[in-house]
């Protein structure tokens, strides 16, 4: 039949070749298996699928950490603007901002207390709610009156 290898001792006695067997058989046995695992593409697939998962979900979590910190960079940055551009506008119109904010808030009591004579109880609720944001994003608000008025100084020089 077949010869044994030169390079391995023939078993010398009956013991030694039933273990010698038996250790082929066993490494036989795991080789068979590692093939049948090359073999299996739907396992392989699947742990090749939950691997590039793993790896979107962190890439996601990367991103999602570096667009935060860009949000806020970006909102510093445009406080900051605002703040320039509030403290670059002459005081004639920050006064008249003022005052075009004292008189609005002024209108806007008038118009409340009517508006809480007139207005159903759900629409109440819903413009309490708008007022409560108003007030506080009141800084973002006068910024925006300061901007009207120079540009309703700008259009009335235009004019004139």
């Amino acid at each position: 039949m077949t010869q044994p290898p030169h390079d391995e001792p023939t078993a010398a006695s009956p013991e030694e070749l039933r273990e010698q067997v038996e250790q082929t058989r066993a490494e036989l046995g795991e080789t068979v298996e590692a093939l049948a695992a090359k073999t299996d593409v739907k396992a392989r697939a699947q742990e090749k699928a939950a691997e590039v998962k793993e790896q979107a979900a962190a890439k996601a979590g990367e991103l999602k950490e570096q667009a935060a910190l860009k949000a806020g960079e970006l909102k510093a940055k445009a406080a900051e603007l605002a703040h320039q551009a509030q403290d670059r506008l002459p005081d004639p119109v920050k006064d008249g901002a003022a005052q075009a904010a004292e008189q609005a808030r002024a209108k806007a009591a008038q118009a409340g207390q009517l508006w809480e004579e007139k207005a159903p109880e759900p629409v109440r609720q819903t413009t309490a709610q708008g007022l409560q944001l108003a007030q506080r994003n009141r800084k973002a608000l006068l910024a925006a009156a300061g901007v009207a008025v120079v540009a309703w100084f700008a259009c009335r020089r235009s004019k004139g």
